[in-house]
């Protein structure tokens, strides 16, 4: 049984093919001039596919075709060329060609997960008893869609955090429109972040301290949701990954994965054809 559904693995594959380099079929640099064949990158993309959605060590999802090292190599090489970035970005222009990104309205907050292996992006977590924890700093359009992803160590505030993820958003999406709100939770109540949307040319709506979160909620929520579809995958909720460019990797493989789920769903109930023909029976 496949990790995602084909609807989602196939499309994604398409375009994450098209990003891969040029490959011999054997080791060029084999001493004899022989080898044995390099194994595909479609086998390997569905077992990293399968480490995403279960989390799983790939020791455990390795198969007789693809070993554990094999997956590690080219978990490397793919996030050094930064493949998953550039496969979230696509899908993001689909998006908007088909349904539209809502930035005029853009929520950022952050998200503290597990990192037992420690690594480059891990910290100290206030939230597990002081374990290597990873968190992750989020913004998304008025839908929930996920923009820009930046990874630091669990012990990092959300407010430092927000200039990063503001410009991953514009790295990913683009050019934004004129007149941009940012809504933030009260953790990013402070003098600098104000003057960090500002020189950003954005207006902001932060939560003050002191007045009941649920009130003044409004447009942030979406972002929440978002947090929560992307710990839907096992990957992110416990990483084990110590490189930092395998973190990103990971991160905006799972964006990819939630920007087309969002696409399909919302073309099929605006693209689909209901006045279907009735077929009646013959007497």
């Amino acid at each position: 049984m496949p990790a995602v559904p084909s609807c989602l693995l196939e499309p994604l594959w398409d375009q994450f093919a098209a990003l891969l380099p040029m490959r011999d079929e054997y080791a060029p640099t084999h001493p004899l001039g022989c080898h044995r064949r390099r194994v595909a990158d479609r086998v390997v993309f569905e077992h990293i596919v399968q480490a995403l959605v279960h989390g799983s060590g790939y020791e455990r999802i390795s198969s007789p075709g693809c070993s554990d090292r094999t997956i590690r190599r080219r978990v490397k090489l793919w996030a050094q060329l930064g493949i998953s970035e550039q496969v979230h970005a696509l899908a993001l222009e689909a998006y908007d060609r088909v349904i539209g990104l809502g930035l005029a309205e853009i929520s950022v907050d952050g998200c503290i997960t597990k990192a037992p292996s420690g690594g480059e992006k891990a910290g100290r977590s206030p939230v597990d008893r002081g374990k290597q924890g990873l968190k992750r700093s989020v913004s998304s359009d008025a839908a929930g869609v996920p923009l820009g992803i930046v990874s630091a160590g669990a012990n990092r505030h959300d407010s430092p955090l927000l200039g990063p993820t503001l410009q991953a958003t514009k790295d990913q999406v683009g050019a934004l429109p004129e007149e941009v709100n940012i809504n933030l939770d009260r953790g990013y109540e402070s003098t600098r972040n104000w003057q960090l949307l500002e020189e950003f040319g954005f207006t902001g709506e932060i939560a003050r301290k002191g007045v009941p979160a649920p009130i003044q909620a409004g447009k942030r929520w979406v972002v929440e949701r978002t947090h929560s579809w992307m710990n839907g995958y096992g990957k992110l909720r416990r990483c084990t990954e110590k490189d930092g460019a395998a973190v990103d990797f990971y991160l905006y493989l799972a964006a990819a994965f939630v920007t087309l789920r969002m696409l399909i769903r919302r073309a099929t109930d605006r693209y689909r054809w209901n006045d279907r023909p009735t077929t009646r029976r013959l007497k």
